[in-house]
């Protein structure tokens, strides 16, 4: 590169490389000077920056909040978090009452918070509640309260798909809000186990399939028979009229829904919130760090304005300085959201003018304003920004994070109170090489022994077309050594699948023994869940308060995506070496 004096000579020529490195040098010599080495030095070590840190912030697609000028924020699971046993113990408890008012036989049902994760599918027309891997393929699945076998799964999904459009069928557990509705489809305490060995071997409709035995149900859930199971054996009462599987959802749905709709259970909570929420002192203040950054912040809720103003009066007014409250972080709350549809049509807006919540019709967001109702076009008009300018944060993958994203571009992030555990246990076994590295291991021993196998059998298959083998080895081996060699190798690998398996089955047992990890559907493979967060939330994270431990000016870059032809990198040079004539030495 030339640079060139007043009268345009050319002054010295120097390199491109050479100023980078000049320019690299004097910034290191600043930071030197002003002694602000070791503070960064301690700052890039913090666990809270780290990729695999359970409070980290996870990047799917680049996102850099200096050009973001608003945030939008969901509240329930997102800015308000809930103790989840105790929350939705008591919507299964209101469920159970009026599915006993409707005439369903409940007496004895608690809440399984266990039973179910985030993530899995409810199969209304199988009765059964499946797992399934970023391509649709059901890797795990569920019957009442009993897990299916592998050989069950197989036989009943192998030639079926999880198709989310499909929702006149399948059910995706998107949120918290969703594990009450699923433990009352899938569970209920029985009265005896005579009751249910009695009804289950009785049982007509689930003869074909296998269930893993009746030994296997009594050591998994012994005095438990489930609803689905009720159904199945003709239990429920015949005045409820023919049930199937799908009427039974609706069944609870209709349920679930009244006891939200009656108040009953909102109301129990706004008079004990501690019973309910669990505070976060350090989440106002990862809200006013990006207040006074400059950012436009939101609050774009479905709970109604009493709730909201009560949660939030609880949640942040005792951890604001200056007797700031809640409503000062905000420029524009908005109650009864009604999302999804909030961001996909045109709905009026009523500006909440009273304590009481008297409102009245409006057409604009005013700044400082709290409105119900209205549409996502609106926010934007009143804030003058659009599409990717507006960055919003919810916990539900569908109602917050992809109809914000399909419809309106808005940038997108996840919460997911649960990575937290995942993170945390996930990390444990595979830095502490524990059963994880020893399962790794016997997969690459069956992996080799596999390939030598093979290869002796395709040397069987040449020999007999009178081709050369692979090998310079097996073309010299008889056949007599070749056959008592495979017979030997399939020794070893039957010794091997007899180790790997019960290790498979167990991996992700610290998270749930029942459906392991959250993002993972099998060893390696993302669950549909992980597919559904890739795709449409530009990060995720834990909780809301973890962006305390970066800027709102942070540019988080995502990681390098690896490609299943990436190997050649590596075993590139071996292929190249293949000879023609398809021999190696």
């Amino acid at each position: 590169m030339a640079l060139r004096g007043i009268d345009g000579h050319a002054a010295f020529e120097v390199s491109i490389e050479q100023v980078v490195r000049t320019e690299a040098r004097e910034a290191e010599d600043l930071l030197k000077k002003l002694d602000i080495m070791s503070d960064i030095r301690v700052l890039m070590q913090s666990p809270s920056l780290s990729r695999n840190s359970a409070r980290g912030i996870f990047c799917s697609r680049t996102l850099n909040l200096r050009s973001i000028s608003a945030i939008g924020y969901d509240m329930d699971y997102t800015l308000v978090h809930y103790n989840v046993k105790a929350w939705e113990g008591r919507a299964y408890d209101y469920c159970m009452e009026n599915l006993k008012k409707m005439g369903f036989p409940v007496d004895g049902l608690t809440f399984d918070p266990d039973l179910v994760i985030r993530g899995l599918v409810i199969d209304k027309e199988r009765g059964n509640l499946v797992k399934a891997d970023r391509f649709g393929y059901i890797k795990r699945a569920m019957h009442g309260t009993k897990m299916l076998s592998t050989r069950a799964v197989r036989e009943i999904y192998g030639r079926e798909l999880v198709d989310l459009r499909l929702d006149d069928r399948w059910v995706f557990l998107n949120t918290f809000f969703s594990m009450s509705e699923a433990v009352a489809y899938m569970q209920q305490l029985g009265n005896s186990k005579e009751l249910i060995m009695e009804t289950i071997t009785t049982s007509s409709k689930l003869n074909d399939i296998d269930l893993g035995g009746d030994d296997d149900l009594t050591e998994t859930c012994p005095n438990e028979f489930k609803m689905v199971d009720m159904l199945d054996n003709g239990v429920i009462p015949a005045n409820l009229g023919p049930f199937d599987y799908k009427g039974l959802y609706k069944a609870m749905g209709i349920a679930l829904v009244m006891a939200h709709v009656e108040g009953r259970l909102k109301n129990e909570i706004m008079s004990n919130p501690e019973q309910f929420v669990e505070l976060d002192p350090e989440l106002p203040f990862a809200l006013l760090d990006q207040k006074e950054a400059g950012k436009r912040l939101l609050l774009i809720t479905n709970s109604d304005y009493h709730y909201t103003a009560k949660m939030m009066h609880h949640s942040f007014n005792r951890f604001l300085p200056n007797d700031m409250g809640w409503r000062d972080l905000f420029d524009i709350v908005i109650v009864s959201a009604n999302k999804p549809e909030f961001f996909q049509m045109s709905h009026p807006m009523y500006e909440v003018v009273t304590d009481e919540g008297l409102m009245r019709p409006c057409f604009k967001a005013q700044i400082g304003g709290l409105y119900s109702g209205g549409n996502a076009q609106m926010i934007e008009s009143s804030l003058n920004l659009h599409g990717d300018e507006i960055l919003y944060i919810g916990d539900h993958i569908y109602t917050d994070v992809s109809q914000s994203k399909v419809h309106l571009r808005w940038r997108a992030a996840l919460i997911c109170r649960e990575l937290e555990k995942e993170v945390s246990t996930y990390s444990v076994l595979i830095h502490g090489r524990g059963c994880r590295q020893s399962l790794l291991e016997l997969l690459n021993q069956k992996e080799v022994v596999g390939d030598l196998f093979n290869q002796l059998r395709l040397a069987l298959q040449r020999r007999s077309k009178r081709h050369n083998a692979q090998t310079v080895a097996t073309t010299d081996m008889d056949n007599e050594n070749l056959t008592q060699s495979m017979q030997k190798l399939l020794v070893v690998m039957q010794r091997l699948d007899g180790k790997i398996a019960p290790m498979q089955e167990a991996d992700g047992d610290l998270f749930n023994k029942r459906w392991g990890y959250l993002s993972r559907a099998g060893l390696f493979d993302k669950s549909h869940l992980m597919r559904q967060i890739e795709k449409y939330a530009d990060i995720y994270t834990s909780r809301v308060s973890n962006f305390l431990y970066y800027t709102p000016f942070m540019y988080f870059r995502s990681q390098e995506q690896n490609l299943a032809h990436d190997s050649y990198t590596h075993y590139g040079s071996q292929v190249d070496k293949f000879p023609s004539n398809g021999k190696l030495d």
